[in-house]
């Protein structure tokens, strides 16, 4: 039986990855489009990512890697599972090696949500941290306090996903909850490692003054210092009854940044 990521398998009394190993994509990006604006900017990127997500956001804009595998909970075999036998394995190694071998000075866990495949991350991680390459988690910061402490030491970088200060709208769009992401934010920021925000604009669900004042106060409170991202939404997957976010939404989001502090407000996706 599968779990809610569809991605961990007790087989016998063990639990198993099955995507370990097995990257959905593997992708050479620039280091802006994660978006991290004050860690090595101008520098290129090698993201990786795999199946899976402990989210189910209705706006979700990789969900056919991060919804693949959820129909494959019960015990048989799976359109899920054939997928993987034809998936082009990566090993950490190989992974590391690419990134030397082509002068990439950092590796992102992006695309779906890092902590599905902490353990295969984290191999990687330690690989790459002893050949002096960077780690970065791209991350909707939904993950316990043990999956960073197993991953931490080796983070030099996130950019986590802040999608609103609402708990109602986690639970209702994303299917998650709100606190264990700021207590994510706040763990991140201890530990000292590099932190972004981004927020994406819905119109209707997270557009209010008063929200985007709640998002960029607590953000403030942690460190001014941490870029905020704002990001303009489209129509996608489960919500494309929803407008594109007006661009004077964005510029209204900017100034409350501003407003409460923050030093570095970037408006993306236009």
């Amino acid at each position: 039986m599968a779990g809610i990521c569809g991605v961990r398998r007790n087989i016998e009394g063990k639990l198993y990855l099955l995507v370990y190993g097995k990257p959905a994509a593997v992708h050479v990006d620039p280091i802006e489009k994660k978006p991290l604006y004050h860690f090595l900017p101008g520098t290129d990127i090698l993201s990786i990512g795999t199946y899976g997500c402990n989210f189910r956001c209705g706006f979700c804009q990789n969900y056919e890697l991060s919804g693949m595998g959820k129909e494959g909970r019960g015990t048989g075999e799976s359109e899920f599972e054939r997928l993987l036998d034809k998936t082009e394995e990566w090993s950490p190694e190989r992974l590391v090696d690419y990134a030397l071998e082509n002068k990439i000075p950092s590796i992102a866990y992006t695309y779906n949500e890092p902590a599905i495949f902490v353990e295969y991350a984290r191999d990687i991680m330690v690989l790459a941290r002893e050949k002096g390459i960077k780690n970065v988690y791209v991350s909707n910061g939904f993950e316990s306090k043990e999956a960073l402490d197993y991953v931490g030491d080796y983070l030099d970088a996130a950019n986590i996903d802040l999608k609103s200060f609402s708990d109602h709208f986690y639970r209702k769009i994303c299917g998650g909850r709100l606190q264990p992401v700021l207590d994510t934010i706040k763990r991140m920021h201890d530990r000292r490692i590099h932190l972004e925000i981004t927020t994406l604009i819905i119109p209707g669900e997270n557009d209010s003054k008063e929200e985007l004042k709640k998002i960029a106060e607590f953000i403030a409170n942690v460190d001014k210092k941490i870029p905020w991202h704002l990001s303009r939404f489209f129509p996608m997957y489960k919500m494309k009854d929803h407008g594109v976010t007006p661009v004077s939404t964005l510029a209204m989001a900017k100034e409350i940044g501003k407003d409460a502090g923050l030093t570095n407000v970037y408006v993306g996706n236009v």
